[in-house]
């Protein structure tokens, strides 16, 4: 059970705590990995590409099997010589039960669920326990849920946007990622997947003042409004709990988006 907390801190783009807000009671959500999981699964089903086999593959053929009493296994064989075809586990032949295109490859989930699901997702990003067990570098944050000022939204330059994040003692994370980075290994390096890297800091902003832009050059970082928050983004790979900063205005429009929880 996540018992959040009533208030947090607010603080500047140097580090410093200059007050506190007031949080949503989303972020008093339950801890539900189980409902989280059916929903990011859920939401990565959309993107399946269908597959299926040719109905015809393999029997395009004139192959009869010739019966019994030839001293040979009776199955299809082609007039003109010998050679076996059609039949199931024949060189050349058709598959049992093939993949076919039509089957329901997109899971559903209720909206109620997927509401949960959210709200559940950003109530773990307020706990650094939680947060921690994802893998997250911690211990430099001086406050959970990380809540900055608004000004924080309209920094236009990566290198500004670096400078808050280690005021702030999300860097370590950054770090992490960046050291984290690797080839991939399979044919994946030549379809335009080439690296691997560990997945960053979420920030959650109320409006683009420039942020987006300047954040998504930081490895790792993902810079996102806080009206378009989805369940993939709090909880990439089904797991919750990501380093998340908030803006001051985000937080307070989380109240509008979600009017008091789940």
């Amino acid at each position: 059970m996540i018992m959040g907390k009533v208030s947090s801190k607010i603080f500047d783009l140097r580090g410093k705590p200059v007050g506190k807000v007031k949080l949503p009671l989303v972020f008093k959500t339950p801890l539900r990995p189980h409902v989280v999981k059916r929903a990011v699964v859920a939401m990565q089903s959309r993107h399946f590409q269908r597959q299926g086999r040719d109905p015809m593959a393999g029997k395009r053929t004139t192959a009869e099997s010739r019966g019994v009493g030839l001293g040979i296994a009776r199955v299809p064989r082609m007039k003109e010589r010998n050679r076996a075809a059609f039949g199931v586990g024949i060189v050349g032949g058709h598959l049992a039960h093939p993949p076919r295109s039509k089957k329901k490859i997109v899971k559903k989930i209720p909206k109620k669920e997927m509401r949960l699901a959210i709200s559940s997702a950003v109530a773990a990003t307020g706990v650094k326990e939680t947060v921690a067990k994802r893998g997250h570098h911690v211990e430099d944050i001086p406050d959970f849920p990380l809540v900055v000022v608004d000004d924080f939204e309209n920094l236009k330059q990566t290198k500004d946007v670096r400078e808050v994040l280690l005021s702030l003692g999300v860097w370590g994370d950054v770090f992490r990622v960046r050291e984290s980075r690797k080839v991939r290994a399979g044919k994946g390096k030549g379809r335009g997947r080439r690296y691997k890297q560990a997945v960053g800091p979420l920030i959650v902003v109320a409006e683009n003042g420039g942020i987006i832009e300047a954040g998504r050059n930081l490895p790792g970082v993902q810079v996102e409004l806080v009206d378009k928050l989805n369940i993939e983004l709090l909880a990439p790979g089904t797991h919750v709990g990501r380093l998340t900063v908030w803006s001051n205005s985000a937080i307070e429009r989380l109240n509008e988006r979600f009017s008091g929880g789940d």
